[in-house]
């Protein structure tokens, strides 16, 4: 009988397996879904379910390059112990090698790819991984970045990849610079490569608000123009990388240090670990004491 994607969906979301697992499951049980289910408890691919809502937001980044092409990952495990864990580091550093050997579209591509050359599913490995290590496992995100054969990669995992970035830059090969600049990428955090990356909606909404910010502050009218002008480079400077001062040098920019070179960054990816996902915040104390007054 004909599956539907829904129900392969459906079927996953319940039991943390791949897709392919799913859609072979619901074929087998004739779409029937609590069946579907029991099959793969049977078979060992739905152990992690279990464990697939708890909040994944430690974990490591990793990099991974090959040629003219880069990687960079972001895996999330619960806690920190996990992370420290040479298990879960070498799954790291493996999906990082992964995507850069089979350059997937997206995670959801990757997660559907056969591992390392074997018959099962980066998905499938995951989902045997949270079984044996007891944790829930995401692989949260991935960028692929390309150079040419005049260009070159820089790379920089900061405290064992809670801070991971990737610099690509042009016209050098000098690896030592693209490594300076993503070290530098790590510690300061841009949002753009350049100010030319800052959409004109996004310059216009920094200027109407700094144009309020000088007006509330009580400045001439005919001289907050300029000063939103002035502030405003303050900006580019503040979020774009290539107009940071550069982090071991203050007194220079990025860009100088780049055109000392004849270089030009092409790209740059920075992935620090959880950022952007809510975690559980839980008081100890409060829970000692409830389990005590269960007593």
């Amino acid at each position: 009988m004909a599956i539907s994607a829904q129900a392969v969906k459906e079927l996953r979301e319940r039991t943390g397996a791949g897709m392919m697992d799913c859609k072979k499951a619901l074929e087998e049980t004739s779409g029937d879904m609590e069946k579907a289910i029991d099959l793969l408890r049977e078979r060992g691919i739905a152990k992690a379910a279990k464990k697939a809502g708890r909040v994944a937001a430690e974990g490591l980044t990793a990099v991974a390059v090959n040629g003219n092409v880069g990687a960079i990952v972001e895996v999330n495990c619960e806690t920190d112990f996990v992370a420290k864990n040479p298990e879960f580091q070498q799954l790291v550093k493996d999906i990082a090698e992964h995507v850069v050997g089979q350059r997937p579209a997206t995670v959801e591509a990757a997660l559907e790819q056969a591992f390392k050359g074997e018959g099962n599913t980066l998905a499938h490995v995951i989902s045997e991984k949270i079984s044996t290590i007891g944790e829930n496992i995401s692989f949260r995100r991935m960028a692929v970045l390309e150079k040419a054969d005049n260009g070159a990669f820089g790379a920089y995992l900061h405290m064992g990849g809670k801070i991971g970035a990737l610099v690509a830059i042009e016209n050098s090969t000098n690896e030592e610079l693209a490594k300076d600049i993503a070290m530098h990428a790590a510690a300061s955090n841009p949002r753009f490569a350049n100010r030319e990356e800052v959409s004109a909606d996004e310059i216009e909404r920094e200027r109407e608000v700094l144009k309020n910010q000088a007006l509330q502050e009580g400045k001439p009218a005919n001289i907050v123009e300029k000063m939103v002008e002035g502030r405003l480079s303050k900006f580019f400077e503040e979020y774009c990388l290539v107009e940071q001062p550069f982090v071991k040098d203050p007194d220079k920019k990025v860009s100088a240090l780049l055109k000392e070179a004849n270089a030009s960054l092409k790209a740059f990816v920075r992935f620090q670990v959880g950022e952007g996902i809510e975690k559980k915040q839980e008081d100890f104390a409060a829970e000692v004491m409830a389990q005590v007054n269960k007593q």
